[in-house]
């Protein structure tokens, strides 16, 4: 290891890989430390049941992973990553055995919502079908600093995105299509009402359209061992079981960048109050079940989804999401859940299944959701529980025990409800920053946000490597 280093990484998530490869990649030495054993942060895979049922847990479907502008760079496929598509992103099933589905198909999807609001779906996504490249990376990229690409579709996304979730529902007159948008809300365990959620939404959908919800063969470790991979290839170094108290604790460099929670950062590198006011959101309880065949859902299309939200109703959602912000779990939780092994059946044993479920309950909670989790499944899936062979339970304690990011359970590292959703972690143009100039957080506490995408990483190298062109002792 060099006497001094260009750039020193703590952590070794997806952002922070990222930022390592994106620093490498420009000729800088670097080196990742990663407290655990393995890197990963929410992208590893364990065996959590049985022997032979390879598990996910934190993220398992990537829609956001394999559009991300900067993995598109990399070449990780070399490094083993391999994406694996379902027949159907998402399926959202009814009472009756019917489903709003979120196909690659825009009119697969219109069709779904029914002949009141097929018309209403496609002219919402119209504006934005083959400009997603274009698109992605204005939402994506370095926030207020940087020119958009395509300003006209920004803006018209802006438009329709910047309100509460609710406005946009608004233009839908039944059900289904209200639903399945509230849903697609759901993935950042945020109220309904809260500012830009309408842009959540629309990504999730157009994500769809673009690249499909996909999951990487073998598992989301996948997604961690091909960066790993790939950063090795370019000279940096990844050392693990190596935890960071002090910014004494690492070599010397002329940058550190942290892929931490704000609060793990200001106290590592003694940055005092900087980041007080950051607030930590809701958090989640997950069950992963090994089965022994595949959940038996009344929905033939929830049956062929690699994803499946169990709601139903905008108005269920709206609830669940809106106790567990205010500190009560759920009595009908909204469920997420994934379905690995029908797309990779190598990651259980012959004619075995693991199979992915959470439901959102308030941060800290130290309550078992299972009950009321099963119960929701069993609603669409009669029989769900005679298939479990077993299971693995982990609320909040346990997420932030697995991740030191995951304050009291919060997957998403911070709350992304009101500007926090899109002002993270503070109010500044520069949010990768800290008060101390070699350091800078790349965490998805930093626009734009949670997800296995990288781009917290790669905007926040931007920012280090700007410093690092600057001569050694300047």
């Amino acid at each position: 290891m060099p006497s001094m280093l260009d750039a020193v990484v703590v952590g070794a998530g997806p952002n922070g890989l990222t930022a390592a490869v994106e620093l490498a990649r420009r000729g800088f030495s670097v080196a990742v430390f990663e407290a655990k054993s393995t890197v990963g942060g929410g992208a590893r895979t364990e065996e959590l049941t049985l022997p032979g049922f390879r598990h996910d847990p934190c993220s398992a479907v990537h829609p956001l992973g394999a559009a991300s502008p900067v993995f598109r760079t990399m070449p990780l496929q070399r490094h083993g990553l391999e994406w694996l598509h379902p027949e159907l992103p998402m399926a959202h099933p009814w009472d009756d055995g019917t489903a709003a589905v979120l196909s690659r198909s825009v009119a697969e999807t219109a069709a779904s919502f029914g002949p009141r609001d097929a018309g209403t779906y496609r002219r919402l996504v119209a504006p934005f079908l083959g400009r997603w490249d274009s698109l992605v990376a204005d939402f994506m990229q370095l926030p207020l600093t940087a020119l958009p690409r395509d300003p006209v579709t920004l803006a018209r996304f802006g438009l329709a995105g910047l309100p509460p979730s609710t406005w946009l529902m608004r233009r839908f007159r039944d059900e289904k299509a209200r639903g399945l948008f509230a849903g697609l809300v759901g993935h950042v365990i945020a109220p309904l009402g809260g500012i830009a959620t309408g842009a959540v939404g629309l990504v999730f959908a157009l994500a769809a359209h673009t690249g499909g919800w996909p999951l990487p063969r073998g598992g989301s470790q996948s997604i961690s061992d091909a960066l790993a991979a790939y950063l090795k290839e370019l000279g940096g170094a990844v050392h693990t079981d190596f935890e960071v108290k002090r910014l004494d604790d690492l070599p010397p460099a002329r940058a550190y960048v942290f892929d931490t929670s704000p609060t793990a950062l200001a106290r590592i590198a003694g940055l005092g109050s900087a980041y007080d006011g950051y607030r930590y959101g809701a958090s989640c309880f997950k069950i992963d079940y090994a089965l022994s065949g595949p959940v038996p859902w009344t929905s033939d299309a929830a049956r062929r989804a690699g994803t499946v939200q169990v709601g139903p109703t905008m108005g269920e959602i709206a609830t669940a999401l809106n106790q567990a912000s205010s500190g009560t779990a759920p009595d009908t939780p909204f469920l997420i859940t994934a379905q690995p092994s029908l797309v990779d059946p190598g990651r259980a044993p012959d004619g075995k299944h693991v199979f992915w479920a959470y439901g959102h309950v308030p941060n800290g909670w130290r309550g078992d959701l299972t009950e009321a989790v099963e119960r929701q499944i069993e609603r669409f899936a009669p029989g769900f529980r005679d298939l479990i062979l077993a299971r693995a339970t982990a609320g909040p304690p346990e997420l932030a025990e697995r991740n030191a990011n995951y304050v009291g359970g919060d997957i998403a590292c911070g709350a992304a409800a009101g500007l926090q959703l899109l002002l993270r972690p503070k109010l500044s143009l520069f949010p990768y920053g800290t008060p101390h100039p070699a350091v800078f957080l790349c965490s998805s506490a930093t626009p734009p946000g949670p997800g296995v995408h990288g781009m917290s990483g790669h905007n926040a190298a931007k920012a280090v490597w700007r410093r690092l062109r600057v001569p050694a002792g300047n």
